[in-house]
């Protein structure tokens, strides 16, 4: 076990890779767009999240209540849907792969798959009632017409709120 001569010369260590370079000036939005849509683009797909997003207006109010989209992988959109929903499902898969598709604007779908794990939405919390307007603000030195009325209710607003605190 004999070294090679060096002629003199050590060897040097290697570099440290350099650093990426930092871009300090600005860069259009949609530079940046790419970086930031990545990681929430691999959980889930543009498509996918346009199907959940648009689902009532896509399927209609009826199917909405008992249906719920949970995934689209490999063109299967898996379905949760409520008890005897499943059996209609399967007849209007067909009419339903069709109107999902003309909604992404491509062929999204291919089939569907339907499983029955649907936990009912509680209700809509109802509206608190309304209540009576306040009395209008008068405005002695304004000519009749729809800007009194409006300014004399935009008073009337104004000041239940100053009341209120």
């Amino acid at each position: 076990m004999t070294k090679e001569p060096t002629n003199g010369k050590r060897a040097r260590p290697a570099a440290p890779p350099p650093e990426p370079a930092r871009a300090w000036s600005m860069r259009s939005l949609g530079a940046l767009i790419p970086n930031v849509a990545r990681p929430a683009f691999r959980k889930q797909s543009p498509a996918a999240a346009q199907i959940i997003a648009d689902w009532a207006d896509i399927v209609g109010p009826e199917l909405a209540r008992a249906t719920v989209p949970r995934r689209l992988s490999a063109g299967v959109l898996t379905l949760g849907c409520a008890g005897p929903v499943a059996m209609e499902l399967q007849h209007l898969a067909p009419a339903l792969i069709g109107r999902i598709n003309r909604a992404c604007g491509h062929d999204a779908v291919r089939s569907l798959k339907l499983v029955q794990d649907l936990v009912p939405r509680p209700a809509p919390a109802a509206p608190p009632p309304r209540q009576a307007p306040p009395p209008p603000v008068a405005i002695p030195d304004m000519p009749e017409g729809p800007l009194k009325d409006a300014l004399a209710a935009l008073g009337a607003r104004v000041r239940e709120r100053s009341g209120r605190r």
